[in-house]
């Protein structure tokens, strides 16, 4: 049969040299450098949060529009999600990473000049989380698979890993913060914005220099419109979702249910709250990060989405507040691994998915993290504030996510069955 003209061998010289190069690459900088990417992101989503009483004191903003600074953040994530998707492939890896850096060099920083020199405080404010904003949704979209695209073994331990430096930065970004505020009092909040932005500013050098890979070929990778003609990519979008809600309706709603629950101080509630949640969660991706190569990842993420459900259901149902509180630090823990693990489970299964892929399961995740505290806080109102039961409406999130994980380990065996049957 003979080869038609268009068509080129898929290993010829120039593939095999490419892989030998892939190869003998030391891809440790490129590691190194989406970790610190990261720990970037989590400097981004957990700095000004605690700031918040502080702008309300000193430049007399209402509390009403300082709620728009998390909702300004996560629409800038959603619309650079869209914008990955459709373009990053065109203007290339290596110059969207860098320039994610250099926008949260230029937000954080900016933090320390702008808001003094706006004639409203609050606008230059939002000027400088749009522009982190920028480059936290740019880190989100793209850190993961630059680490994919490297020739790792077992790359979900891998991934699993990465992802715990976001955990560790939010431990690190919360206590440090906490710490620098008691020793030199919070007036001097700017120069710890400074501080903090020293870190993308060192991380610049290293995507800049360090060796990155394409997930895909150019022009191979699936469109849009393909991934929505693929059956399986709706099974990843709900585990996405459901992932993003499961974790953000509990870490956001940590600190008010500690305070309710215990009685605690505002800075008491955060340490013990998100702070122990962001714990959890780094503990659970490291230990999975170390010994996820003998672990079936589709079984220790149904195991993860059931003990969820018991953590929501303990703080939801519970009487007793420290056991309402030790379901929402183990939560953590629980759903540590689903937001990684879904990629790691995903990207194999979508092996030419390529950037479009990761953006749109990127944004899925910011869906249900904006639509899971929301539905957790609604509830909560119209039920008289009561967060236990916001908090039980919650747990719908970890049961679908159980429910479609099912269908797709049904799904996987019912293939392997078939190639098995195939083969004989």
């Amino acid at each position: 049969m003979c080869m038609s003209q268009k068509q080129k061998p898929r290993k010829g010289p120039k593939y095999l040299t490419e892989r030998f190069k892939r190869m003998h690459t030391n891809y440790r900088k490129t590691l190194i450098a989406c970790y610190l990417a990261f720990i970037v992101q989590a400097i981004t989503s957990n700095f000004v949060p605690l700031l918040f009483l502080k702008f309300h004191n000193d430049y007399s903003i209402p509390l009403g529009k300082i709620a728009l600074i998390p909702m300004a953040f996560f629409l800038t994530q959603l619309m650079i999600d869209v914008f990955c998707a459709k373009f990053v492939d065109a203007i290339g890896y290596r110059r969207c990473i860098v320039a994610s850096e250099v926008a949260c060099v230029l937000g954080l920083a900016g933090l320390a000049v702008l808001p003094d020199l706006f004639p409203d405080p609050f606008a230059g404010i939002m000027v400088c989380v749009v522009i982190y904003a920028v480059g936290s949704g740019l880190i989100e979209v793209l850190a993961s698979p630059i680490v994919e695209a490297c020739p790792f073994d077992n790359k979900d331990a891998v991934m699993s890993l990465l992802h715990s430096f976001y955990c560790w930065g939010s431990v690190g970004v919360i206590l440090l913060s906490t710490l620098f505020f008691a020793l030199f009092g919070t007036q001097h909040w700017r120069i710890l914005a400074c501080i903090w932005a020293l870190i993308p500013l060192y991380n610049i050098f290293n995507f800049a220099t360090c060796p990155i890979e394409r997930l895909t070929e150019e022009g191979e990778g699936m469109t849009i419109t393909q991934l929505l003609r693929t059956p399986l990519f709706y099974t990843a979008v709900i585990l996405m979702v459901c992932a993003g809600a499961s974790e953000l309706a509990m870490a956001q709603w940590a600190s008010a249910y500690t305070e309710a629950a215990l009685g605690f101080t505002k800075t008491m509630g955060d340490l013990v709250g998100p702070c122990m949640f962001a714990v959890t969660m780094g503990i659970c991706r490291v230990i999975y990060g170390k010994y996820g190569p003998k672990m079936n990842l589709i079984r220790f993420m149904i195991g993860s989405g059931v003990l969820c459900l018991c953590c929501y259901l303990l703080a939801s149902l519970s009487s007793n507040p420290v056991v309402g509180l030790i379901g929402c630090i183990v939560c953590g823990f629980s759903v540590a691994i689903m937001w990684p693990g879904t990629i790691s489970i995903i990207s194999p299964r979508l092996p030419q998915g390529g950037t479009a892929l990761f953006a749109l399961l990127a944004m899925s995740g910011d869906l249900g993290g904006a639509f899971g505290p929301t539905l957790v806080g609604t509830i909560s109102q119209r039920a008289g504030d009561n967060l236990q039961t916001g908090m039980l409406a919650g747990s719908i999130f970890p049961i679908v996510l159980v429910a479609a994980l099912l269908m797709l380990s049904k799904r996987s065996g019912e293939q392997q069955n078939a190639r098995g049957s195939s083969a004989i």
